[in-house]
């Protein structure tokens, strides 16, 4: 193994992803590259059972270095996915920190005052008791 495929695993590995929740499969690539892409199966599509997150690459023409592309785009795909999962949390977190905060004396004050005026429009709009 050299040393930026065991670069990809590390990453891969960080990210929890174990080889056996990989599926790997091989297609023939197509496009320029001659009778190599024509008649070996050179593409690589990759999926990732547990997220879903399916990968093909076609690039080049060996399919090992198909492979090691295909595994840091699912790596690059995984780690976007988890910092999406992070931001969406934190973004969370804030809204419910905001939501508890007290609110500011003057506002309660205005709400107060808002009130106060509201009830005697609607109390203005009653009808005149009997006491006449």
């Amino acid at each position: 193994m050299n040393g930026a495929h065991r670069d990809v695993e590390a990453r891969l590995a960080k990210l929890g992803v174990r080889p056996e929740d990989l599926d790997e499969s091989f297609t023939r690539s197509g496009g320029p590259g001659g009778q190599n892409v024509n008649k070996v199966e050179t593409a690589v599509l990759l999926v990732h059972r547990p997220s879903g997150v399916v990968v093909r690459c076609s690039e080049a023409r060996s399919q090992e270095q198909n492979r090691r592309l295909a595994r840091v785009r699912l790596a690059e795909k995984l780690e976007g996915l988890a910092r999406e999962r992070e931001a969406r949390l934190r973004h969370e977190l804030e809204l419910e920190r905001r939501r508890k905060r007290p609110r500011p004396h003057g506002l309660k004050l205005r709400i107060l005052e808002h009130k106060r005026r509201r009830s005697s429009v609607k109390a203005n709009r009653r009808r005149p008791s009997g006491d006449d």
